[in-house]
């Protein structure tokens, strides 16, 4: 059973440089999901998996320096809640509601 998890996410990545917000709009097809991420390091295209209630993804960011982020968040109704991993630096704690 497919969650239900189209729609536009209000997000928060607890970073070491701060609280770091992301929009992201997803809209799923089948077992993947595409869509639009924007914050402060500008808007970009993601795509990724969708697998029961939870989202798999990379995001690819060029602020603070280059690097490939990978995302996993789980989505519960109208919140989600995962991680971040950002290679060597660790991993930061996602949240986020759609709205």
């Amino acid at each position: 059973m497919m969650a239900d998890v189209d729609g536009t996410w209000n997000c928060t990545v607890k970073s070491p440089l701060g609280d770091q917000r992301l929009t992201m709009t997803i809209a799923t097809s089948g077992t993947s999901f595409s869509g639009q991420a924007g914050g402060a390091m500008g808007s970009m295209p993601i795509e990724g998996s969708v697998a029961g209630d939870v989202l798999k993804w990379k995001l690819s960011i060029t602020v603070p320096m280059p690097m490939t982020l990978d995302c996993e968040a789980t989505v519960s109704g109208d919140s989600l809640a995962g991680e971040v991993g950002a290679g060597g630096f660790g991993s930061f704690a996602l949240s986020g509601t759609r709205g």
